[in-house]
Order: structure tokens, then C-alpha cells, then sequence
């Protein structure tokens, strides 16, 4: 069979051929060896044969050329893309640097109506600016010879080839009126056919008059005079068929050499005309034989200043300010503190009376003294400051002297500062602080910098790591000022042995510690190997009392809080600890209520995921630890999440990461020097196809409770949406999690199974260690009796495991005695140091990518010696597979926004949802 290669113009050489009108304009295009084109080409254009200007062999010379004229439109979008490999001869790459010019223009609304010569209706393009026009010349000085080959008389004794910028804009023209039309457009255009228009040539020169011929107007302003400051506008005229030509006004009607042409004193006065229209002190001009200059009143440069400049500018009349006069006066807004801080930082920032807000006059970024800014109150639109001539524009003057604004409550004062701006009025200004404030924003603004010393307190038995030692000075800082904050640390980086150390520094109180029961224990050892000698007491189970309490560590459990808050509330400790933060993130919840009713000197919140879900979730973690900083959650949401959740608002995320920053410390494994001693981390997905016996229960699920979406709506319809997501990830873990079944057989019914097995073969037989997760008790209780089916020793841990038993099968795994350890993931996803694991297996994906790493980090952690392979079983064709495509497009959001999980997929339209559950036919 023949092989036909691809039409691809990169490879010919191309001369533009113009025709009237435009649109009807081809590109030529030919072997540069002279040979015919393959016949791939014949779908391209028509085949003709066209006398060029080549060196075939040996000098240039004429030659008939067999050519494919290819239609302008036909040709764009392969012109407009270059080749990837770049292989281009240097034609096709001029034309193609052109075709990107003719797109631009044309996206840039650079289109006029005319009649071509004639007389057919046709789109050019225009009005150009003075940059346009230099590009067009920069490509008509690189075109090669090769791009304009076809002469223009292939019969002279002399080959002339015709003039590149002509050519250049003939085929910008032609780009213009292909683009400006539509395939089944009908009438003039609008259409591709040709239409008669010779009687619209006077409408079209109309149209274009102002805006593509003849001259503008400009204003250079000149000045300031000596010793009033004085400007005076001088005006200058423009062609507008060529930008670049420029000349002042005075020159036309002096009769000196000038490029305008002869008409110029006629077309200057219409210009000028022209632009009092838009700025009506230039009136005064045409009261004059010779509008040449215009002196300006103080009213005049103050109109220009307060926006008339601008409207020049967008009618085309560009305005120059002179070198002499400095446009650098600013404003912003200053928060005034007293120099002394106040003794309670905290106290003060969240009940004082609010702090003064005024505007603050700049000089190229440096603040006026008083004086100076009563000389800028005055009004007048040029002062002399500082040894030059300033400009005021009126606003300015007007902020000069009405300094006083609507002052900040304390908290708001220091998010101002910390961020560097504010809104006045609805307008987002500048913000900058001085006094008590200002050193407060600089001492905190970095939480991983700082000056303090880094030495580790007396009584700590272990050496702290350098960023361990870096996220103590930051506590350290923040408790002592009262203001708390949260340690986002990624798991299995020592928060809890940091913690240690603050309370070693601090040591006058006591310290309670609030945590999840799982993690009680690994509290209680970790306390005395870092601090042996100091007290450490477990407020939890039937025996617990706080009675002799004086210092040291208590430990009390989440559930103990919420039970017991009066008596936990009843005494002030010096420090307060949220372990495990996140699960106190419900502001609503009881347990939640609780924590905030302990009086505390200063609050510290520990998670690996500040931002577990979306942005409440950080609010509800720092207006813990330092109430008030973020506002109330209703304003909080309109201020930040909102924007920044659904609007994806750039800028709104920036001024939250800088307003937060100082109160939340985040560092991962992956920052250089953090934890360079730690083992390699491999992540591999495994896709297993569904057994038959899945594949009839998916898609039975999918159409049945598609059914039931279908006809619901509003809370019930969401509820519909949950069942069905549910009953599709169990159906993709094994058929008998979803039919409930609790005995019979489960071997050769679902490949995940098969390749677990394959997998726990491989680690076992090389003396590893596994942990096993899923969010499904249920499907974890199918695992333990298939394992203990095969002779598999392995152990199961979810949230009804009592403390002490998890401890004990904690120490068991960690021992060596139990290889294989099934966990749940919400139960066991936190708090746990299972460094005996070096493979992590996750039987079925959480919605969040955030959860299942710090689920990981229970094998890959401190302390962990071998590499550690994660594994991640995904059924294939399923919806498995494509949230696994969504969670890591969300993981590249994780450290902004994260959005809702299985609640967010609940809001897809019942025709998204249906793409996102249906089972594939590859499946």
C-alpha cells in the first residue's frame, strides 16, 4: 500500500498571492526543490503551475513552479501552529510569524469595513498603533526571498520581486476579512462570497476618517515654569497611516519640513477639534489661526490629573507629562500605635478600643512630614517638594487634608498590617503601621525566621533537629505574646516532642493536652523519654482526677473533654495542646465548645491538615487558638471562603496566605533540610478490572439509583447521590461488602483481593511489614477473616478498639509479632507511629489526598530506616478511577482550597454524575 505523507506546509516554500478582494487571496505553496507536491496536498487547495524566482539550479533564476494555492482560511490554523520539531523552511516560518500577527490584530478588534479597488465589500485591518506599524516593518524587513518569490513581471529581462511591507499588509488584510466572516454568512461583510459595494466607498472613507486616516492630535505638556509651576500644552499631530510619524505643530504652520503631507494645517485643526470634544479646555485653541500651544490653568492640569488625562488617552490623544514633573505622590493608610506595647499583645488586639486610621502622604514611597503635607492640602495640581515639582492630583489634595478614616478594631488593625492593605471606601489601599504594632507585625510576620536564640531548654533528654528547633522559637514567640497558633507540621515530623520542649521553656503552669484516645499512650512515652522527671497524668477512664495538679503534663482524651468540661474549665492552665486538631474543626460540636471554655494561657493546635476539607476548617482551627484574628465564620466566609472557594479570586488568596502565615507553621518532608534522613517514599497505582460478578452488581447500582436521582431533588436528591457512591466504592472493593454478606466464600470474586494477596506474598516472604487501610469497618472485618482463612497473621484496629487494646496491638506490630495490620482509615489515619511498615497498601480511595498521606506518615515518619512503597488499589473504568484523576488535580490545590469531597460531587448535574459513575467499556 502507498503511503501518502502529510500535507504539512512547514516543509514548502510559500509566496502570498493577493487578489480583490482580500479574503480571495492563496498561499502558494511549493517543493523547494521545484518537484510537485504529494497528493495529500490535493485537499488543501488547488493545483496550478506559477512562475517564481528560485535557484534551482544555480542562480536565481525564473522558473515554472508547480504549486497548491492554498484559500488564506484553509491555511491559518496549520500556519499559526508551528511544527514541534521545528523543521520549517524559512518561508513557511515567516508566514507563520505572520499569520500570528494577523490573529492578534484581529483579536485585538483591529478591523475596519471597506470596498476593495474593486468595488467588492471587504474587512482590512486598522487603525494601527505606533508599535503595530513597527512590527509590520520588523517582518517585512526579515522577509526572505523565498516568501516573495513570485516576480512582479515573470516576463522582464530583470526580476523584480514585489515590496515586502506591501505584500505584508496585503496578507494582513486578507487574514482580516477571511476572520471578520462566517462560513453561512449571507450579504456584505458577512459572507464569504463576493458582494458588490462600489457605492459604499465614501461611507467606508467616512468610517475610517478619525481613526485611520489622517492625523490626532497629541498634548506635551511643558513645564513647570519657574516660580509658579506653571504648565503649558503643547500640541503635536500624529499620522495616522503611519503612527510613527510625529511632529509638532507648530512646525506645520511655520512651513518647516515636516512628514504630514501637504493637507497638515487642515487636518491638525480637525484633529484638534477632534479632541476638544473629549477635553473642552482645548476650545481655547480653536479660537486661533495657529492652534500651536495652550498655557494651562491650575483647574486644567487638576482636570487632567483627576481622570481627563485618561479619557484623552482612551480617545486616542495621548498626553506626555514632562521629565521635570514628578508623578510619584502617594497615599496610604496608617494604623498609629504608642511605641510601648501593651502588656496583654493578645488581650489588647482583641478587646482594646479600635486603633486611629489616616491617610499617610508618600514621596517615592517615603512619608511627608506634617508641613509637607498641609503645602499638598492646598490644592494646587504642581508643588514644589523636596527640591522638585510634585504633581497633585486632586484626590490626593483632598486626602491631605481629610487624614482621618473610620478606625480598625484591634485584630483588624494587625490583618491590615500583616497583609499590607485594606479597603477604604471600596477601594483596596495600602496599609502600613508604626509604633508597637509595626514591631509586632515584623517579629512575627515570618514564623519560620526570627532572631531569638535556638537553643533547647534545660531538662530535654534528646537533641532537637534545626526545623524542630526553628518551629520552638516560632511557639515560643507566639504563646508568650498569647496569641497561640497551629502547628501544620506533615505527620511523623516530632510536633509532639516540639511541644516537649515549649512546656520545658514555659514550665510555670501546667499543660493540658487534648487529643483523640488513640494516641493517649504515644503522648505518655514520648513525654517521658523527652522530659523524664516531669509529670505527665492521663485525665481519662473511671479513676481520673485533677487533685495535685501543679504542673506537668495532663492528658485527657477528646470524649473526656467533651464529658467532663466544668472540671477541666475549673482550673487556668498555662498552655493549652490540640492534638489532632482537625477533629475538633465542627465550631458547632459539643467537643469544640468545650476546648474554647478552658482558660488558657496560650493555645496551640497540632494537625497535618490545617485545611482538611475547605476553608472553615481553618478558620474554625485558628479562631481557637487565637479568637478573633479571622472574625466571626458568617464574615469569615464572605471575606475569604467564598472568594477564594468559589470565585477562585487570586488575589483574595494571597491577602489570606499573608494574614495567616504568622499564625500557622507548615513544613513537609519533601522541605529542603527538614528531614533529609528519611527513607524514599515510592506511591504506585494498581488498576484491577472488575470480575463479572462486579461488573453486573456496577452497573445494576448505577442504573437503579440513577433511577431514584433522577426523580429527586434538594436534600433528598443529595442523600440519593451519597447511596450511590457508597454502594459503587464497596461493589469495587468486593461483592460481598456491598451484599452485606458476613460468611461464604470471598477468593476469585474480586481482583483487589487477588492483588492484595499478591502483594502481602511479596512483602511476607521478604520479612516487611504491612498496613493495610480502608474506610470501611465493614470490608476491613471481610480482610481479617479472608487472612485468617490463608494463615495470615493480622490484626484489626477501628474506632471501637478500647485505648488500652490499641495500645497493646501497637506495640505487637511494632515488635514483629503481627506482620499485618488492618486499619480503618478515619480511626487510625492519626497518631500512630507504626515504623515496623515498610509497604502501606490503600484498599479503596478517601475523597481526600490530604487524609490518606497522613495515613501513610504512620509508616513514613521519624524513625522509619527503610524505604517505604505505598500502594493504591483503583478499579478500573470505575468511578474509583476517575476521583483518583480528580484527587490529584486537587492535590495541586491542596495548600489554597480544597473542595467538599463526596458532598461537593453530590451538586453535579444528573448528566455529570452519570459520566463519572457509568462503568467503561474497557472495564
Amino acid at each position: 500500500m502507498t503511503v501518502v505523507p502529510e500535507a504539512d506546509l512547514g516543509r514548502c516554500g510559500i509566496v502570498f498571492r493577493p487578489d480583490d478582494p482580500p479574503r480571495a487571496g492563496t498561499l502558494a505553496c511549493y517543493d523547494p526543490a521545484g518537484d510537485a507536491l504529494p497528493q495529500a496536498y490535493d485537499a488543501l487547495g488547488q493545483r496550478r503551475e506559477l512562475t517564481l524566482a528560485l535557484p534551482l539550479d544555480g542562480p536565481v533564476e525564473a522558473w515554472h513552479v508547480p504549486v497548491v494555492a492554498v484559500p488564506v482560511g484553509a491555511a491559518l490554523s496549520r500556519l499559526a501552529a508551528p511544527r514541534p520539531d521545528g523543521a520549517v523552511t524559512p518561508a513557511a516560518a515567516f508566514w507563520s510569524a505572520a499569520a500570528r500577527t494577523g490573529l492578534h490584530l484581529v483579536a485585538r478588534g483591529r478591523l475596519l469595513p471597506g470596498v476593495s479597488p474593486d468595488g467588492h465589500d471587504a474587512w482590512r485591518v486598522g487603525p494601527f498603533d505606533a508599535a503595530d506599524v513597527e512590527r509590520v516593518r520588523a517582518l517585512a524587513a526579515a522577509m526572505p526571498a523565498g516568501a516573495r518569490a513570485a516576480p512582479v513581471d515573470p516576463d522582464a529581462e530583470k526580476l523584480l520581486l514585489p515590496d515586502a511591507e506591501d505584500l505584508v499588509r496585503a496578507f494582513l488584510d486578507a487574514v482580516a476579512d477571511t476572520l471578520a466572516r462566517t462560513p453561512d454568512g449571507v450579504g456584505r461583510f458577512a459572507g464569504p462570497e463576493p458582494v458588490g459595494a462600489a457605492e459604499l466607498r465614501d461611507w467606508a472613507r467616512e468610517v475610517s476618517a478619525g481613526v485611520d486616516t489622517g492625523l490626532r492630535a497629541a498634548l506635551r505638556l511643558a513645564g513647570p515654569a519657574e516660580p509658579d509651576g506653571a504648565l503649558t500644552a503643547v500640541v503635536r499631530l500624529r499620522s495616522l497611516a503611519d503612527p510613527t510619524l510625529v511632529s509638532d505643530a507648530a512646525a506645520l504652520w511655520a512651513g518647516d519640513d515636516h512628514p504630514l503631507g501637504e493637507n497638515a494645517t487642515v487636518e491638525a485643526m480637525r484633529a484638534v477639534r477632534r479632541a476638544a470634544t473629549v477635553w473642552t479646555p482645548l476650545e481655547r485653541l480653536l479660537d486661533r489661526a495657529q492652534p500651536v500651544t495652550l498655557p494651562l490653568l491650575d483647574e486644567d492640569v487638576a482636570d487632567l490629573l483627576d481622570g481627563a488625562g485618561a479619557r484623552l488617552d482612551a480617545a486616542g490623544v495621548t498626553v506626555g507629562w514632562p521629565d521635570a514633573l514628578h508623578r510619584d505622590l502617594g497615599a496610604r493608610a496608617l494604623v498609629r500605635t504608642p511605641p510601648r506595647p501593651p502588656a496583654d499583645v493578645a488581650g489588647h488586639l482583641r478587646s482594646a478600643a479600635p486603633m486611629p486610621l489616616s491617610w499617610q502622604l508618600t514621596l517615592a514611597g517615603e512619608p511627608l512630614t506634617d508641613a509637607e503635607t498641609a503645602q499638598v492640602a492646598t490644592g494646587r495640581p504642581v508643588r514644589r517638594l523636596r527640591g522638585r515639582w510634585v504633581a497633585v492630583p486632586p484626590e490626593l489634595a483632598r486626602r491631605a487634608r481629610e487624614r482621618s478614616l473610620p478606625p480598625l478594631r484591634g485584630y483588624d488593625a494587625l490583618a491590615a498590617a500583616l497583609i499590607g492593605s485594606t479597603e477604604v471606601a471600596g477601594e483596596r489601599v495600602e496599609v502600613v503601621a508604626d509604633g508597637w504594632l509595626d514591631a509586632l507585625r515584623k517579629r512575627i510576620a515570618e514564623p519560620d525566621g526570627g532572631t531569638e536564640p535556638l537553643a533547647a531548654p534545660a531538662g530535654l533528654a534528646g537533641t532537637l533537629r534545626a526545623y524542630q528547633l526553628r518551629g520552638l522559637r516560632w511557639l515560643d514567640r507566639m504563646t508568650a505574646l498569647g496569641l497561640g497558633g497551629c502547628l501544620a507540621d506533615d505527620m511523623g515530623l516530632g510536633k509532639t516532642v516540639t511541644v516537649v520542649a515549649l512546656h520545658l521553656r514555659r514550665r510555670s503552669e501546667p499543660t493540658l493536652v487534648a487529643c483523640p484516645a488513640s494516641v493517649l499512650g504515644n503522648w505518655e512515652r514520648e513525654i517521658r523519654r523527652f522530659a523524664p522527671g516531669v509529670p505527665v497524668r492521663r485525665f481519662h477512664g473511671a479513676t481520673r482526677t485533677l487533685d495535685g495538679v501543679t504542673d506537668g503534663f495532663v492528658l485527657t482524651s477528646y470524649g473526656t473533654l467533651r464529658r467532663d468540661a466544668a472540671t477541666l474549665a475549673g482550673r487556668r492552665w498555662g498552655l493549652v495542646v490540640a492534638d489532632e486538631a482537625q477533629y475538633v474543626k465542627n465550631r458547632l460540636s459539643d467537643t469544640a465548645g468545650a476546648l474554647r471554655e478552658i482558660p488558657a494561657g496560650a493555645r496551640v493546635a497540632l494537625t497535618g491538615t490545617p485545611v482538611e476539607n475547605d476553608l472553615p476548617d481553618l478558620w474554625a482551627l485558628l479562631d481557637w487558638t487565637t479568637p478573633g484574628l479571622l472574625g466571626t465564620a458568617g464574615a469569615f466566609r464572605a471575606r475569604w471562603a467564598r472568594p477564594i472557594g468559589s470565585d477562585r479570586d487570586p488575589a483574595a488568596l494571597d491577602r489570606l496566605s499573608r494574614l495567616v502565615r504568622p499564625f500557622l507553621l507548615r513544613r513537609r518532608k519533601s522541605d529542603p533540610g527538614v528531614a533529609p534522613e528519611l527513607p524514599p517514599r515510592t506511591v504506585t497505582d494498581h488498576p484491577v478490572p472488575l470480575t463479572d460478578e462486579q461488573a453486573a452488581l456496577y452497573r445494576r447500582v448505577v442504573e437503579e439509583v440513577m433511577a431514584e436521582v433522577r426523580d429527586a431533588s434538594g436534600v433528598a436528591r443529595r442523600g440519593r447521590v451519597l447511596k450511590l457512591l457508597v454502594a459503587l466504592k464497596q461493589v469495587c472493593n468486593h461483592p460481598a461488602h456491598y451484599l452485606g454478606e458476613t460468611d461464604g466464600p470471598l477468593a476469585g470474586r474480586s481482583e483487589k483481593l487477588q492483588l492484595l494477596d499478591d502483594l502481602l506474598g511479596t512483602v511476607l516472604a521478604g520479612d516487611g511489614a504491612v498496613l493495610v487501610f480502608t474506610q470501611y469497618v465493614r470490608m476491613a472485618r471481610l480482610l481479617e477473616r479472608h487472612l485468617a482463612g490463608r494463615g495470615v497473621p493480622a490484626q484489626l484496629l477501628y474506632g471501637g478498639t478500647p485505648v488500652a487494646r490499641r495500645e497493646e496491638m501497637v506495640r505487637r506490630f511494632q515488635a514483629g509479632d503481627v506482620p499485618v495490620f488492618l486499619l480503618s482509615l478515619r480511626a487510625a489515619g492519626t497518631g500512630l507511629n507504626l515504623t515496623r511498615a515498610d509497604h502501606v497498601v490503600h484498599y479503596d480511595r478517601w475523597w481526600n489526598p490530604a487524609v490518606e498521606e497522613q495515613a501513610t506518615d504512620r509508616a513514613h515518619r521519624i524513625g522509619q530506616t527503610r524505604p517505604v512503597q505505598v500502594h493504591r488499589l483503583i478499579a478500573q473504568g470505575t468511578l474509583e478511577e476517575r476521583i483518583a484523576a480528580l484527587l490529584e488535580s486537587k492535590r495541586e490545590l491542596a495548600d489554597a482550597v480544597l473542595t467538599g469531597g463526596e458532598t461537593a460531587l453530590t451538586e453535579l448535574s444528573d448528566a455529570d454524575l452519570f459520566r463519572l459513575v457509568r462503568l467503561a467499556e474497557t472495564a
